[in-house]
């Protein structure tokens, strides 16, 4: 369809579910390329996450193990964590398709705040996982620690990797929360005067997260995950401040030309 006959270049329906079947086949196809990837991966990836386990029996003379329980467990597990890595590998592409398919729809400024979001999103979703992955151990050596004098503990390998990779979920999606909240606030859909009236029910969220992510008795573990969450969170809360105010005072001298 020419620019003449369609100068706002809307798409019909069938356009739209036709682009969405384009994205959504070549985001599934990266992501199978990624999780076979993934496949060749899964044997360092298991040596490294099940390395704290043995490195604390070893070092404590715990008698602590990862087994399969079933006959199937090895492969099911390799399979669930080939198509993870193979998500988590390919996030640039599946994003960006995601992206390219909404950006159509939304007005200049609001595709520049969206790219923005993306181009911070990934890095700090990677360093999420990265400060889970270097305080996993300590969350393992806790954890283990409560084993009985005399007892072996037998860990189901299954339950074990896809806690280690529910870890690394939460803390990577935990800090991207921030740019989301900024996100809201540029396109106007949150005020900074929210997201700062809403402080007590952040720190009450980020205090349950910390404590699902480090289950052990010790506060500081809790207290040392709790605050890059903390600050990520009065960062935005601070950027959006400045935004609204920048904004307010924009619309007063508009007002005032008038």
């Amino acid at each position: 369809m020419s620019s003449r006959k369609n100068p706002e270049r809307k798409m019909s329906f069938r356009s739209h579910l036709s682009e969405l079947r384009k994205r959504l086949f070549w985001s599934a196809a990266f992501i199978v390329a990624g999780a076979v990837v993934g496949w060749y991966l899964f044997d360092p990836v298991f040596a490294l996450l099940q390395q704290p386990v043995l490195d604390l029996a070893k070092d404590q003379g715990l008698n602590a193990t990862v087994n399969f329980g079933t006959v199937i467990g090895a492969f099911d597990l390799r399979m669930q964590v080939s198509v993870f890595l193979g998500v988590f590998i390919t996030s640039p592409v599946w994003l960006y398709q995601l992206w390219a398919f909404i950006t159509p729809a939304l007005k200049k400024r609001e595709r520049k705040y969206t790219l923005a979001f993306l181009l911070s999103a990934i890095p700090l979703f990677l360093g999420g996982c990265v400060f889970a992955w270097y305080s996993f151990p300590t969350f393992i050596k806790t954890l283990l620690g409560f084993t009985p004098s005399g007892s072996a503990n037998v860990i189901n390998a299954n339950e074990y990797v896809l806690f280690a990779l529910r870890i690394l979920l939460i803390f990577g999606i935990t800090f991207v929360m921030p740019v989301i909240l900024v996100l809201l606030n540029f396109i106007g859909t949150l005020s900074a005067k929210s997201i700062m009236k809403s402080w007590r029910a952040a720190i009450l969220i980020i205090a349950l997260v910390a404590a699902l992510a480090t289950p052990t008795a010790d506060p500081m573990s809790m207290l040392l995950v709790m605050l890059p969450l903390l600050i990520f969170y009065f960062i935005a809360a601070l950027i959006t401040w400045l935004h609204d105010r920048t904004k307010a005072r924009r619309l007063a001298k508009i007002a005032s030309d008038i």
